[in-house]
């Protein structure tokens, strides 16, 4: 992964409500929610919600499906693991006895 796609990603993560919607999206898994649902479940305003989603997914972390006249989101897993690898990637400079309980979440 790219330092500058992961400093992206990790930005957009790093407010409230953002952090709030991907972490419900991790929740309910691949087939995310609707976006009024989301806006319900956390109590966030149409306009500031279409907001958070924009920069969510435009980092990669979300990505957004039409189902006729509704749009879905889900959370990207595949770029959790790649920024996971991407700050482990030099782990215990090697040793990777000293990591392996965090390398053995990252084969998974």
């Amino acid at each position: 992964m790219d330092r500058d796609i992961a400093i992206e990603a990790f930005g957009a993560l790093a407010q409230t409500s953002r952090m709030a919607i991907f972490r419900l999206l991790v929740r309910t898994g691949p087939e995310g929610l609707q976006v009024g649902e989301i806006g319900r479940r956390l109590n966030i305003v149409p306009s500031t919600l279409s907001g958070h989603l924009a920069v969510l997914k435009r980092a990669g972390l979300l990505r957004a499906t039409r189902h006729q006249r509704e749009i879905h989101y889900a959370a990207n897993l595949g770029i959790v693991k790649d920024l996971v690898r991407f700050l482990l990637a030099e782990c215990c400079e090697g040793q990777v006895e000293n990591c392996s309980e965090i390398l053995s979440f990252l084969s998974a």
